[in-house]
């Protein structure tokens, strides 16, 4: 599966009636970290398409979505699980990092 394109459009299908928990990248093209964490959220996505959905929420085109879960800096990584907010991180992390943010969101029912 894909990484998909998250709008303010498609949220609620996307993100809010997932049965499993969702990894929101939220970025900018200009931004260089944010550049950096794509191929590890590509990544994520490929190797554990089975256990999560990834999405990308572009903050300059999605604002609403980025004022809801008050983005201020960037690269900043939502995870929701069942529709709840269950974690973030901001800033360019690793991959363990951001596997580590998912095995605790599984948590969160």
């Amino acid at each position: 599966m894909a990484v998909i394109q998250v709008t303010e459009d498609n949220f609620d299908e996307v993100v809010m009636k997932c049965k499993k928990p969702v990894l929101l990248d939220f970025y900018a093209d200009w931004c260089g970290p944010c550049k950096m964490m794509s191929p590890i959220v590509e990544q994520i996505c490929e190797e554990y398409a089975d256990a999560y959905v990834v999405g990308k929420v572009n903050v300059d085109e999605q604002p609403g979505l980025a004022l809801k879960y008050q983005v201020m800096s960037i690269p900043m990584l939502v995870v929701m699980n069942l529709g709840v907010f269950a974690g973030k991180s901001v800033g360019a992390v690793d991959k363990e990092a951001v596997l580590a943010l998912l095995r605790q969101a599984e948590q969160v029912k």
